[in-house]
């Protein structure tokens, strides 16, 4: 069997690479003054760039779409900068009105938290003597000492002029307003500009390269745009509910708190928890007692809990194309180079790259590490968990595969494919002693968990251990079987042509295939049955009962057994003239027997367990189908 792997994403990485992410690194610290609001303003026409084509699309030109579209946002933006500006003057000019309330708070938290030092000190005084404190020499000293003691310093005159206070709000402000001033005039140019920086930048990655630029540019235009729009529903309602809430429960200000919990959450995680905290100080600071601050905390905990665990996934799914943990480290990296506007920028910088990542071989490894979930396939994690000796959490995965799909698909897109990796690895000697008792104890209680009848009583379903050194997995699974239906594995008393036999050779490999097949067939109400072609003539059914079979399912043979095989396969014609004879080789087995040398030895070559029941199903006597 040949399973092709991916190529290891470390293998790209030597010292030119370090280099290059180093001095990366230095670019976007020391250059975060011109960079940081470089990258806003392109988040931003990502964001605004399905508006401008909406207004392009009505007749509007190029340059008249960007500057209505920007002069929209910006509307929006200065109008909930207003309302939060006034909201938060009303908030100081009522500060007054709370500070015996605050003062009472404030003294109430430090009795209950110096109490119990209070007492641990008091105790600990009473156990320990206390050195006793040596007495001036002379009343001369503190005399003296009191004497020469610096005069209290003049009050300073805290007044402040009308123009003086002007010039010191215009300059706190002036740093913020510059750099909004910036980002405004550096997107207006890139929404004009942007079918030229398109074609720059598809230049740059050169001509040969076009479809997959395209793609990638493509993928982070839709994927930030999916992302923001999603996060603004969720954040506006989320924010409703809270400013209602707070309504109903007579909080003042409640349209500035509820504003601040959704416009704090466009912050990952700390902008939540930010907006809590700050919205149950207020509530203490306001309410003499601590039932309406310990009520919203809990409320805000429950609808957070519900919003990110449960709404958001539904909502946008996932459009972030992240992991939880990198969503997290991506704050603080960007966070930790650009301060707020970095993480503010955290998910949608770190989305782009991660987009990139799937373009780009340099940036592979950062789709790997942070992007929403590995690029592995169902088999290729199967095998790992079973090398890891997971088998909870494979039995687990298969039964969530079974709630959707057929026996028969899972062994084609998981199990099969697994087991053949495990193959090629054991061939060429990476499996050692120690993953291999793993990997064939995590086989076993799969498929003894899988392939239990439904009748069997809970009592008999708990898994015996199997002794892999004398037996085979399939081996153990026929003889649970055979205990469970008898020696046939059912009764010989049947309808003519109702049987359906597996058979293979006297080879592990052959005994699992066959136990598989069988399962798969039983489960869609075949009555089939597994036989072991070069065993001896005692341990299969009498020859005159021939007429009972339909199909015979032969095991694809090996390369080094195809003679065997060949010669059982004759003896197996002679035997049961009547019946078909089929095999099944699936995609993955490239390094079996070719295919033609085998077609010549039977009457159909199929490619999945599904084609088999479908076969069987198809090609057994009209008269015994269900």
């Amino acid at each position: 069997m040949t399973i092709h792997t991916k190529a290891s994403a470390l293998s790209r990485f030597n010292s030119t690479t370090l280099l290059g992410a180093a001095v990366a690194l230095g670019m976007l610290y020391f250059g975060r003054e011109i960079l940081a609001p470089l990258a806003v303003a392109g988040i931003a026409s990502l964001i605004i760039l399905p508006l401008v084509r909406k207004l392009d699309a009505l007749g509007l030109n190029r340059a008249g779409a960007a500057i209505v579209s920007v002069l929209l946002v910006g509307s929006c933006l200065v109008a909930l900068a207003v309302v939060l500006a006034f909201q938060l003057v009303s908030v100081t000019s009522d500060l007054p009105q709370y500070r015996e309330a605050i003062q009472d708070k404030v003294e109430s938290v430090r009795a209950m938290t110096e109490r119990p030092f209070a007492r641990l000190e008091a105790e600990l005084s009473a156990v320990i003597p206390q050195p006793v404190p040596e007495t001036t020499r002379s009343g001369k000293k503190a005399s003296h000492a009191a004497a020469t003691a610096p005069a209290p310093a003049a009050e300073a005159d805290t007044r402040m002029s009308v123009r003086g206070a002007i010039k010191r709000l215009f300059a706190l402000a002036w740093g913020p307003i510059g750099q909004a001033g910036i980002v405004l005039v550096l997107l207006v140019f890139i929404l004009l500009e942007q079918e030229s920086l398109r074609e720059r930048l598809i230049r740059l990655a050169g001509l040969t390269e076009m479809s997959r630029t395209m793609q990638a540019l493509g993928d982070a235009a839709e994927g930030v745009s999916r992302f923001f729009f999603s996060q603004f529903l969720v954040n506006l309602a989320f924010g409703l509910i809270m400013g209602l809430v707070l309504a109903a429960g007579g909080v003042p200000h409640a349209v500035l708190w509820g504003t601040l919990a959704g416009v704090l959450r466009f912050v990952p995680y700390l902008g939540a928890l930010a907006s809590g905290v700050m919205i149950a100080i207020f509530i203490a600071a306001i309410d003499p007692g601590w039932w309406l601050a310990l009520s919203f905390l809990a409320f805000y905990g429950c609808l957070e809990v519900i919003v990110a665990n449960f709404i958001e996934p539904r909502i946008y799914g996932h459009s972030s194309g992240l992991s939880p943990l990198a969503v997290i480290v991506s704050a603080l990296f960007w966070g930790s180079l650009w301060g707020p506007i970095g993480l503010l920028l955290s998910t949608p910088l770190t989305l782009c790259l991660v987009v990139a990542g799937r373009h780009v071989a340099a940036l592979e490894p950062i789709s790997i590490l942070l992007g929403e979930a590995p690029d592995m396939s169902h088999a290729e994690r199967f095998y790992q968990r079973a090398l890891a000796g997971e088998s909870d959490a494979i039995i687990r995965d298969a039964r969530r595969h079974l709630q959707k799909q057929s026996f028969a698909k899972y062994c084609d897109q998981v199990l099969l494919p697994g087991l053949a990796l495990a193959a090629v690895d054991f061939r060429e000697g990476r499996i050692e002693g120690p993953q291999q008792n793993r990997l064939l104890s995590s086989i076993s209680q799969l498929t003894e968990t899988l392939m239990q009848s439904p009748g069997t009583p809970k009592s008999l379903r708990r898994r015996r251990e199997v002794p892999l050194l004398n037996s085979s997995v399939g081996a153990h699974l026929r003889e649970l079987r055979q205990a469970r239906l008898g020696r046939w594995q059912g009764s010989l008393d049947v309808p003519v042509g109702s049987v359906v036999l597996c058979a293979g050779l006297d080879h592990e490999r052959d005994d699992l295939l066959c136990e598989l097949l069988v399962h798969a067939l039983r489960m869609t109400g075949i009555d089939a049955r597994s036989i072991t072609l070069d065993r001896p003539e005692d341990e299969q059914p009498d020859s005159s009962k021939a007429e009972l079979v339909s199909i015979v399912f032969l095991v694809y043979p090996l390369r080094e057994s195809l003679a065997r095989w060949q010669e059982q396969v004759r003896t197996l014609r002679a035997a049961i003239p009547q019946a078909l004879l089929a095999t099944i080789r699936p995609s993955f087995f490239s390094e079996e027997v070719e295919a033609g040398v085998v077609k010549d030895q039977v009457d159909m070559v199929l490619s999945s367990f599904e084609e088999g029941l479908a076969f069987a199903a198809t090609h057994m006597r009209p008269e015994l189908k269900a």
